[in-house]
């Protein structure tokens, strides 16, 4: 999967391993990168990433 890549939420879900659920409730706080395209939504892997690193907490 190439960083630009636009994710479903079906997708998204199976990346980070959280339901469908999880990940409308992150939309609907904004707590999640996200795009609305025809109405559907979208997540770019890249912007994914970016968001996981910024939110990780390394345990040394």
């Amino acid at each position: 999967m190439a960083n630009g890549t636009l994710m479903t939420i079906d997708e998204l879900a199976g990346y980070l391993k959280v339901t469908r659920r999880t990940i409308y409730e992150w939309l609907k706080n904004n707590k999640i990168p996200a795009l609305k395209l025809v109405g559907q939504w979208r997540f770019r892997k890249d912007r994914i990433d970016a968001w996981l690193e910024k939110g990780a907490h390394y345990v040394s």
